[in-house]
């Protein structure tokens, strides 16, 4: 396939000439642009996949446009993949047919795709998918609990060759968020709550993404959410209005810097915003994305970054999500127009919109004077070249039979497992773990198939040597369905919950495993069950194999789990491990 075909004959071409410095190639096709090209740079949005990997028509449950009309129409060439694909080849026969429509504009623009985190467990559409047809590992935090930076690097640069496979060249990762207010909702993407951990961890991520020279096999990390977003009041998120103010009573906002200041060392190429507003600092008090202070004189100025800062998503207008209509998440601006709004954006010192995906309005900002052509010059630049870096002139089409024997395979499926089974901890023993021989168990949350292979399955807790139960870690019910995917609010388990744990560990020992996503209140499970284990993110079988001993315990806490809901609401949100008298520190894990 070609992407000269649609060029017009009298265009300077020479933009496509490989050997020319890149810098050069940029300013050749940048003084051939139109506005309107131009501007069609800055939206960074989602896009949907058709069915067996044709072109979509859109996806009105989040208000998608058609992939023509996004790339023809509206000149958009950054897409962030939505939704999970049953085949790695679907996923590259359809980048391929949008780069084929790519091709066809007047300049031939190659599209680069971004993806939120896709390797793990969890499915939220605001965050993060499930695996699919790639290899599953741990969730970050479940990485972040082997405490194992080359094991990390390992993922990232199997993460790397699946990407690749497939034509995503952009992580909307890694989250190097340090995890210090315990009801956070977004904790489960990032390394924990220490920063020399999740600095070195998120080093590791973006060495193994972006490979050991920047280039055509690479994907491009766009590390988030600076200047660090877990210190939220009361740990709401600020994808909601209830959740807009970043606090810090402790004074730590330079703590937050910390794993930032490492991935910069490591050649990350891209930063993200977080939604909040700081409140109470030396910043101005706006979300960060319109925050020059932060991304100016931070960012630009003292961290000496010139890489591409994009938005979080949907800064600008109002849009529905999932049948709910949501406001843009202008957080201290929220008085100011759309047009208002982008040009703080730009002034902030963004190169693009996140989510957005409707150009005309940056295009009327130059035309009438408000905005100059020149800022957009200065962005386009950084977005030009990074597609020019990424090779994706030379040949942005990839193959799609490679990529189904590339992605998921045995090799890559077997890390994953390996990764799964390091990354669970061992909370409490009284000495029923490990399971030995071919016990009677009775399971809620396994499989019985998975289970058989294992011991006996029984239908009641009475019938059985031992009872596994595996838990989610509670979270408060919200309005919406997307409310729904951020766990937020209280971290006791209902009593519901705890009576259930008791009713069963009465009458056999019982271990009870908690998916994590936050640092429950685990008091009164640690109280009644007889060992208690956390995961984030792991099978079944993985889980078995370490409860029976086929394979050690290794997994420690990324965090420090908290005694009671009192100490959560007592403790500062910037200040990491200042809850009071915690069950279990940072670092625990037992041996069996």
């Amino acid at each position: 396939m070609s992407n000269d075909a649609a060029l017009s004959t009298d265009l300077d071409t020479r933009y496509r000439d490989a050997s020319l410095p890149v810098d050069e190639r940029v300013e050749i096709l940048l003084g051939q642009m139109t506005l309107a090209e131009k501007a069609g740079l800055f939206f960074h949005t989602m896009i949907a996949m058709g069915p067996g990997g044709e072109l979509s028509d859109g996806d009105p449950v989040f208000g998608i446009a058609s992939n023509a009309e996004y790339v023809v129409d509206r000149n958009l060439s950054h897409f962030n993949l939505l939704g999970v694909a049953p085949t790695a080849g679907e996923i590259a026969r359809w980048q391929n047919k949008l780069q084929e429509l790519a091709a066809s504009t007047r300049l031939g623009i190659p599209v680069t795709i971004s993806t939120d985190p896709r390797h793990a467990f969890n499915d939220n559409p605001g965050a993060s998918f499930f695996a699919g047809p790639f290899s599953q590992w741990p969730e970050p935090l479940g990485l972040a609990a082997t405490h194992d930076a080359e094991l990390v690097e390992k993922f990232a640069d199997i993460a790397r060759q699946e990407y690749t496979a497939v034509g995503i060249r952009v992580a909307l990762h890694p989250q190097v968020d340090l995890a210090t207010e315990p009801r956070w909702a977004r904790q489960l993407q990032t390394f924990g709550e220490d920063a020399d951990l999740a600095g070195e961890l998120g080093a590791a991520y973006v060495r193994g993404f972006q490979g050991s020279a920047f280039g055509a096999g690479s994907v491009s990390t766009m590390t988030k959410h600076f200047p660090g977003g877990g210190p939220q009041k009361d740990g709401e998120d600020p994808h909601f209005d209830y959740g807009r103010e970043q606090v810090y009573p402790g004074g730590r906002f330079e703590l937050h810097l910390k794993p930032f200041e490492a991935v910069f060392a490591a050649g990350g190429r891209q930063i993200m915003p977080y939604y909040g507003m700081p409140v109470g600092t030396e910043y101005e008090e706006v979300g960060f994305g319109f925050n020059k202070s932060v991304l100016t004189g931070l960012l630009r100025e003292r961290f000496g970054f010139d890489g591409i800062v994009c938005t979080d998503w949907g800064l600008i207008t109002d849009q529905p999500i999932m049948g709910t209509d949501f406001a843009a998440r202008a957080w201290g601006v929220e008085h100011l127009t759309p047009a208002e709004r982008m040009i703080k954006v730009l002034d902030a010192g963004a190169d693009q919109f996140g989510g957005e995906h409707d150009p005309r309005l940056l295009i009327s900002l130059v035309e009438d004077g408000r905005v100059s052509e020149e800022r957009l010059d200065a962005s386009a630049r950084r977005l030009l070249r990074e597609k020019f870096e990424l090779g994706l002139f030379e040949n942005p089409y990839v193959d799609a039979e490679a990529a189904d024997a590339i992605v998921g395979s045995a090799a890559f499926r077997a890390a994953g497992e390996a990764a799964q089974r390091a990354s669970i901890a061992v909370l409490s023993n009284t000495g029923v773990l490990p399971l030995a021989g071919s016990p009677k168990l009775y399971v809620e949350g396994i499989d019985a198939e998975t289970a058989r292979l294992y011991g006996v399955v029984v239908e009641t807790p009475e019938e059985a040597d031992a009872a596994i139960l595996r838990l989610q870690a509670p979270f408060e019910v919200r309005d919406s369905m997307f409310e729904n995917f951020f766990h937020a609010g209280s971290l006791d388990f209902a009593e519901e919950t705890i009576a259930h744990v008791r009713e069963v560990a009465a009458v056999v020992p019982t271990v009870v495993d908690v998916f994590l996503d936050r640092p429950a209140i685990l008091a009164p499970i640690v109280e009644a069950a007889h060992a208690v284990v956390a995961n984030w993110g792991a099978n079944p079988a993985a889980l078995l194999d370490v409860l029976t001993g086929a394979v050690p315990a290794k997994g420690k806490l990324p965090f420090d789990v908290p005694r009671s809901m009192a100490a959560v609401e007592a403790s500062r949100p910037d200040v990491p491990f200042d809850t009071e008298d915690p069950l279990f520190r940072f670092g625990h894990g037992l041996a069996l």
